[in-house]
């Protein structure tokens, strides 16, 4: 009976990967979690969107973080960071950032900036921390200086540190998020070859984290109180979260994270929920194999929306401007492996439609971030990575 078991496994993960290569020409339905269809289709870009290319010559860009004063800062995985000026031009790398284990999925990773910017002007960093032959995801918070034309990071300071250290170079999740509130989410990863860890309370392994900005506990977070519990943990049951915003509407925090081959997620994150990995997934082992249960029993939460087969996706972004008619509402998430950006179609917190744009260009979008003016920033991750820009017809400049 187990010989059947993983024939049939195998034939309907065939099946899959011929429906989408068949259906990415024309709309085609996909199941997505049991008793739901999306349509999902290969589409091209509207005729008032146009493509440019702002920045070229990044190595793996990781984050980006939009200026006020137009620019950017952005990340380069081996452990860069740079000031985007206007008109594309690229600084030298900032001097003063921490070490960071660039090895693997690790290194300088995520960039944001505080809410009250304009008044304190801290800058936070996401990076893969080495420490004691091991590694995890931490957050620094600084200041940018700039002389002549060189940019500095000073005033800098550790506002969290992923516990424990593991010697890995997988799944650093490292999404940095602020609240309506002010408070800092700070996704993170698993670290692949610790999953049962996402269930525990004992570690921030497969957790959502909330902290204040200076690395304070929320008096408010779920755990707070719980002596066998970290207090910074938000959520629980997460894989590798590589993309987090917050819904404009709710101010609630929406991510997406990667399953191991099939069964990626888009979840609505909550105080106190559990997600389910490695209990609960649509995904299965490398190779064939099954992990966990796919339905999610009371006191689980079920994704929003998953991919199988999957996609990598990594970034998110709510497109709430009017710049881009047919997009306003709707929701962003680049791909990785799956080298597309993704629109999905929202209705009362469900997915009823999901695009495919891009894809003949064969990028692994690492980043998706909405600018002032409508238009939207995609990070390619690579070698030599680039900045690209869909801005409406007629719009101008970078920021």
């Amino acid at each position: 009976m187990k010989a059947r078991f993983d024939i049939g496994r195998i034939a309907a993960r065939w099946l899959s990967l011929v429906l989408l290569t068949i259906g990415q020409g024309t709309g085609f339905a996909q199941e997505t979690r049991p008793g739901q269809n999306v349509v999902i289709e290969r589409a091209a870009l509207p005729a008032e969107v146009k493509l440019e290319t702002w920045v070229e010559g990044l190595e793996h860009p990781w984050g980006l973080a939009l200026l006020p004063q137009g620019g950017a800062l952005v990340t380069e995985r081996p452990g860069r960071l740079r000031v985007v000026a206007p008109d594309g031009q690229v600084s030298s790398p900032v001097e003063g950032l921490p070490e960071v284990d660039a090895r693997g999925q690790g290194g300088l990773l995520d960039v944001v900036l505080h809410p009250g910017y304009r008044e304190n002007a801290w800058v936070y960093l996401s990076y893969a921390e080495p420490a004691n032959g091991g590694n995890s995801t931490a957050v620094v918070r600084g200041r940018l200086q700039e002389n002549k034309g060189h940019w500095t990071f000073t005033d800098a300071r550790v506002v969290f540190r992923q516990s424990p250290k593991f010697a890995s170079t997988l799944h650093f999740g490292s999404r940095l998020v602020f609240g309506r509130d002010g408070k800092l989410f700070i996704t993170l990863g698993e670290r692949s070859s610790r999953s049962a860890d996402a269930q525990g309370l004992d570690t921030h392994h497969g957790k959502v984290v909330r902290i204040d900005d200076d690395g304070g506990i929320p008096a408010d977070n779920p755990y707070a109180k719980r002596k066998d519990a970290l207090p910074e943990i938000w959520s629980i049951g997460h894989r590798n979260p590589q993309g987090a915003a917050l819904n404009p509407s709710t101010g609630e925090l929406w991510l997406v994270e990667h399953g191991p081959q099939g069964g990626d997620e888009l979840n609505i994150v909550r105080a106190g929920t559990n997600y389910g990995w490695p209990l609960y997934t649509y995904g299965e082992r490398y190779g064939g194999g099954k992990i966990g249960e796919t339905a999610s029993p009371e006191g689980f939460a079920p994704p929003l929306h998953s991919w199988v087969p999957s996609i990598s996706p990594s970034g998110l972004a709510f497109y709430t401007s009017e710049a881009i008619a047919s997009w306003t509402g709707s929701l962003f998430t680049g791909a990785l492996s799956g080298q597309a950006l993704v629109r999905l179609q929202l209705k009362d917190n469900r997915v009823v439609r999901e695009e495919r744009l891009l894809t003949e260009r064969g990028n692994r979008i690492r980043n998706v971030s909405v600018g002032p003016n409508g238009e939207l920033y995609l990070l390619i991750d690579a070698k030599r990575g680039q900045i690209l820009v869909l801005r409406p017809v007629g719009g101008k400049g970078g920021t």
